[in-house]
């Protein structure tokens, strides 16, 4: 089997067997893997905060793929299934997975951190309860999709986004713009998006966004926050902060109107300094993001209805055997979202 191995300082492709699927586990042809910030992170450092890569491990975690063999205990999916993967798995049933609150169970496995396994290779096995089946108009480069469009939900989830609600968010990389899809689809009145880059601006206007604005790196954040207000009028009920840089936070705490919610989606320093008086003393909301759960079932059901279409976000493509290129062109920014196809008898989408 052919995977793709991030092993810091280096990189490396690998033959390794086809794995063999437990009782409750399937194995999957794999189709279509993104290219996450995290993955390039991993490949570039070696480590995201606490999750340090100590021994060789496979990337990838944005992923479709077609059902192979099913465990002995499998019921709900059969070969030939295409289906999506959610990389994140309870490995018991502790106080977080009774609450439905299963992403931020310390023990949970998730494809492609430290020391788990991802899905970038030929051929993955995966628990089949983590397993969605797609619908027939519904794309694997759509299902691979479904891993960043769960972050937008559990964000969206977060700061409450309702109809009638008027958004900020910072940042209109991948995870910005799934924010803005999710945001409009729930209802969101006006949503003002900011970048650096004026042509995802472009991509960000012509997927909803009611108010593209430019920014730059010397602009301060309270004068940022009166140009948002002045845009929509009012300050946000809430704001997406998608950058986990400083000043963007900044930013984001201090757009917020009186009694909003600001979350933090995007990482950061361990340690960054913001204006907490200000968010106190206006009762602005700060709540963070991690990962997300409970959320393939919306997306699907969003991809299906036609709600949400995530295929623009899709600008490169390239074979499995070209990895570090793939790899190499994300680090450098192009694009939006890189897909790499792992299945040499299936080039579509």
């Amino acid at each position: 089997m052919f995977r793709f191995v991030d092993c810091p300082p280096s990189s490396r492709k690998e033959q390794r067997p086809i794995p063999e699927p437990g009782p409750n586990e399937v194995l999957l042809q794999m189709h279509s893997v993104g290219i996450c910030g995290s993955d390039v992170h991993f490949w570039q450092n070696g480590r995201i905060g606490d999750y340090v890569v100590k021994k060789p491990m496979v990337l990838g975690h944005e992923a479709s793929g077609r059902v192979v063999k099913v465990g002995s205990a499998v019921k709900n999916l059969k070969e030939g299934d295409r289906v999506a993967v959610e990389p994140g798995v309870p490995r018991e049933i502790d106080e977080f997975f009774k609450s439905g609150h299963y992403n931020l169970s310390p023990t949970i496995f998730f494809c492609a951190t430290p020391p788990d396994d991802g899905n970038l290779c030929r051929f993955y096995k995966h628990s089949a309860n983590f397993c969605y089946k797609l619908p027939d108009n519904v794309t694997y480069e759509e299902g691979a999709l479904i891993e960043p469009l769960s972050v937008g939900i559990h964000a969206c989830r977060r700061a409450g986004v309702t109809l009638g609600s008027s958004v900020l968010i910072c940042g209109s990389g991948p995870i910005g713009l799934v924010c803005l899809l999710v945001a409009k689809a729930m209802g969101a009145s006006q949503v003002v998006i900011t970048d650096l880059s004026a042509d995802r601006l472009v991509m960000a206007k012509e997927l909803g966004a009611d108010f593209p604005l430019t920014v730059k790196r010397e602009d301060g954040p309270e004068e940022l926050a009166k140009r948002v207000e002045g845009l929509l009028g009012a300050q946000p009920h809430i704001t997406i902060e998608c950058t986990g840089v400083e000043s963007s936070v900044q930013t984001a705490i201090y757009a917020t109107r009186p009694g909003g919610v600001v979350v933090l989606v995007g990482l950061g320093a361990a340690m960054t300094t913001i204006p907490l008086l200000n968010a106190a003393l206006r009762e602005v909301d700060i709540r963070g993001v991690f990962r997300y759960c409970n959320t393939w079932p919306m997306a699907i059901a969003m991809l299906a209805s036609k709600k949400v279409n995530v295929a623009p976000l899709v600008t490169h493509r390239f074979p499995l055997e070209q990895a570090v290129q793939a790899f190499e062109t994300t680090r450098q920014g192009q694009g939006v979202k890189i897909m790499l196809k792992c299945d040499k008898t299936d080039q579509n989408p």
